[in-house]
């Protein structure tokens, strides 16, 4: 969370309120990966793969608590 909070005055130019809320859910889906152990890269880097085969309903099988390959 340091990097938030050293970025804070950054965010005042994210360009729009649509890119604030882009920022927001990519910060997100980044802390929660670091919060169950996974490198948040290589997390990011496998779901598009999976998703485009995967089933709309199977949706929290691409949850980062349910990647194959945990940090170390």
């Amino acid at each position: 969370m340091k990097p938030i909070a050293l970025g804070r005055k950054n965010y005042l130019f994210m360009g729009s309120e649509g890119g604030g809320k882009s920022a927001a859910i990519a910060y997100t889906l980044i802390e929660t990966a670091k919060l169950n152990g996974i490198d948040p890269q290589a997390w990011l880097t496998w779901v598009p793969a999976q998703i485009a085969d995967h089933k709309i309903n199977r949706i929290n099988e691409l949850m980062p608590w349910r990647y194959p390959a945990k940090a170390s």
